[in-house]
């Protein structure tokens, strides 16, 4: 029983009735005023502390954790003080262990587990000698007590596009037909613990008046370059970026390049919430949370998509039939620059019927103002001269 509740308890960020979730230290003695300045969700509240975005926000938080949660019986469920708590708490649950064991049981028996750091030490191994020539079997007899994993396990790797090798720069294997459909390539599936569909729903009834953003990836060939799309569901704008590869680190590098030149406090304006699919290339999030260091802070909130679930993040699944109008399924992205994704323009400004017949460009200018479009590196078109049609790319 100690067991089964250490392994599928779940923590919960709850408060009690007129006090939101605050896990800080100073939270009976604080009497700090207009931390969010104008960005405050609840201006009403007379202190910070009586916000649920105080923790957040705050930075003289300390965080204090129940000891109680570490000893026998684990967990809150009989605690006299749960009605009066507002710490992070550890509850056990029937039907919420039996779904989390399920996912466990689905996962173990599906893909592949890897982190970052090790492919990162793999590659700097082996992606070297395979471009001076050398086959697999020579640098695996050769280096076996630094790469530490089977042969087979490494042409895995390369098939799933984790190295800079591919299997072109193999000569005999780019010979070989395939036999059975590869493994589905799945990173740090802890990544996605209180990060849910359902978690992202409890974030928006807390915070009802937050603007969600939407995050995918639009493939062209395999192991060829993609486009990473970021739609603004409020107001239907669409960004789009070219990346050379379909890895987390170039998703992070945008998301660093986007704050760093629209600053800090309207990078956190815009982007408040994201919820994206479970792709492999979204499997970092809290890099995408927190700024990167000496800057280190949270910037925005990541949610994924329960899977097999497209329709939860159905705004920008619809949006990306306009790009395929241009870039249809099988089309190549090895050819096109950033520059070629200025196509987007063009969608944005297509006029839409939801947003009673303005285009997305008109809408999310209406709320941000022009500046921060033409930050954005977004144009208008004008209507008569709108082509959705793979012409477009030709002009």
């Amino acid at each position: 029983m100690s067991r089964e509740v250490h392994k599928y308890s779940s923590e919960v960020a709850t408060g009690h009735p007129g006090f939101p979730f605050n896990a800080c230290k100073n939270r009976f003695n604080c009497r700090k005023k207009n931390i969010c300045s104008n960005n405050c969700s609840r201006k009403s509240a007379y202190y910070c502390k009586l916000c649920a975005r105080c923790n957040n926000n705050c930075n003289d938080f300390i965080e204090e954790i129940c000891t109680a949660r570490f000893r026998v019986p684990y967990v809150c469920n009989g605690c006299e003080s749960i009605g009066n708590c507002t710490l992070l708490k550890s509850v056990y649950d029937a039907e919420h262990a039996h779904i989390k064991a399920s996912q466990a049981i689905s996962e173990s028996r599906s893909g592949l587990c890897v982190s970052e750091d090790e492919i990162a030490r793999l590659n700097a191994i082996i992606s070297p000698l395979v471009k001076n020539g050398q086959s697999i079997h020579h640098i695996y007899v050769t280096h076996e007590d630094e790469l530490m994993c089977s042969k087979k396990t490494i042409y895995n790797y390369i098939d799933a596009c984790l190295l800079d090798i591919r299997n072109i720069d193999l000569p005999r294997k780019v010979k070989f037909r395939e036999r059975y459909k590869k493994p589905e390539f799945k990173v740090d599936k802890g990544c996605r613990v209180g990060r849910n569909y359902e978690d992202f729903q409890v974030f928006l009834n807390k915070n009802p008046d937050t603007s969600v953003v939407q995050m995918d990836s639009v493939i062209g060939i395999r192991c060829g370059k993609c486009i990473l799309t970021i739609h603004f569901v409020e107001s239907s704008l669409m960004l789009a970026f070219l990346r050379d590869a379909n890895t987390s680190k170039s998703v992070i590098d945008i998301f660093n390049m986007l704050e760093k030149d629209l600053g800090e406090e309207l990078f956190q304006k815009l982007f408040p919430v994201i919820l994206t699919d479970n792709g492999s290339e979204f499997s970092n999030p809290r890099a995408i949370e927190f700024r990167p260091k000496p800057r280190f802070g949270l910037r925005t909130n990541v949610f994924y998509c329960n899977a097999g679930s497209p329709f939860q993040k159905g705004a920008i699944e619809v949006n990306h039939e306009l790009i395929r109008r241009v870039l249809p399924k099988g089309t190549s992205f090895n050819n096109l620059t950033q520059k070629d994704i200025s196509m987007m323009n063009h969608i944005n400004s297509y006029k839409r019927k939801k947003l009673n017949n303005r285009s997305p460009y008109e809408t999310f200018s209406f709320y941000h103002g022009e500046e921060v479009l033409k930050t954005l590196m977004c144009t208008p078109v004008p209507a008569s001269d709108i082509m959705l049609k793979p012409a477009l790319l030709k002009k």
